[in-house]
């Protein structure tokens, strides 16, 4: 354990010493809305505590929400330049920092910590480097591979159909159920990034609409099944997770001759992408599929679209 944290035998305060049964980290996390920032948040905590040759229990934390502001700040710093020696990226320093600033957060809240580490700062992340993704051109290729007269055919068409047409993101596909599926409006509800439990219901395309009635009409289901499930014999009808809505558009992709290293949300780059060129730019209307919170995300979109510094640095070469 770090010599700034007080070791095994030291004294803690009583009010403190009577509370190791209670478990701050399960309460944290019992706060977050989505699975997956509990699941990031649990694991980047453990991750800090075995830092310091301590697991993850009750009597640590309690230990190091003992410890003075600039004892505690001095040990985040320490652990901060050691995930940039492991050559950790930016995004990953900054969620592991957000989760111990969480959890200190909360302490301080239910009165069990005295510190607070707001003067440690995140840093800087340059985000949507590449937004480019590949054309519709390749990405009719990659619709192309289904077989369609296969179940599982029918089932990857529907979802590639989906990604593209609609921009989604694969969590909104994973967490969509049949019942949020309306085949006579042209509708489906999708729990946005961000949204928590709030639902919001987007348009579909006729040929969207079609190809996940193909789909379905190959399953016996209920309405509260999941719109896109497993059809391997071992976990058939259980849920697609996001991972295997990656592996399947990763599978398609390489199988179409993609050389870009694909994912869902690189499909979502193309959709974006290419609807900027359909519209001329036109980044409000894109706002309404992508439905992204800021405008400037788009305009960062429309800026790689066009390849404007790459225009500028060819009237720079010209010029000598």
């Amino acid at each position: 354990m770090s010599p700034l944290v007080p070791s095994s035998n030291d004294p803690l305060p009583l009010a403190q010493m009577a509370d190791f049964h209670r478990d701050l980290v399960a309460e944290l996390l019992a706060d977050k809305r989505n699975s997956n920032t509990r699941h990031a948040y649990e694991k980047d905590l453990r991750d800090f505590f075995r830092s310091m040759g301590r697991e993850l229990e009750p009597e640590s934390i309690a230990q190091f929400l003992s410890l003075s502001q600039y004892q505690a700040v001095a040990l985040v710093l320490r652990y901060k330049s050691q995930l940039f020696d492991r050559d950790l990226k930016e995004s990953t320093v900054n969620r592991r920092l957000a989760a111990i600033k969480s959890l200190v957060k909360y302490a301080r809240k239910v009165g069990k910590c005295s510190y607070s580490l707001e003067d440690i700062k995140g840093e800087k992340v340059v985000r949507y480097r590449d937004t480019t993704g590949i054309s519709r051109e390749a990405y009719r290729v990659v619709l192309a591979g289904c077989d369609r007269n296969s179940v599982a055919g029918k089932r990857d068409y529907a979802l590639l159909r989906l990604l593209w047409d609609n921009a989604l993101r694969r969590g909104e596909v994973a967490k969509a159920n049949v019942r949020d599926f309306d085949p006579s409006n042209r509708t489906l509800k999708i729990f946005g990034k961000g949204k928590g439990t709030q639902v919001e219901v987007i348009d579909l395309s006729k040929p969207t609409t079609e190809a996940l009635l193909d789909w379905l009409a190959t399953r016996n289901v209920k309405a509260d099944a999941p719109l896109f499930c497993s059809l391997d014999p071992v976990h058939s009808g259980h849920r697609l997770t996001g991972e295997s809505i990656r592996r399947i558009v990763v599978s398609y992709c390489q199988k179409a001759g993609v050389d870009k290293q694909m994912s869902p949300h690189r499909v979502r780059h193309s959709s974006i992408t290419a609807a900027l060129d359909a519209t001329d730019g036109n980044v409000r209307k894109v706002q309404k599929l992508s439905r992204h919170a800021n405008l400037q995300t788009l305009l960062v979109y429309d800026d790689n679209r066009q390849k404007l510094q790459m225009e500028i640095t060819e009237l720079l070469a010209e010029m000598v």
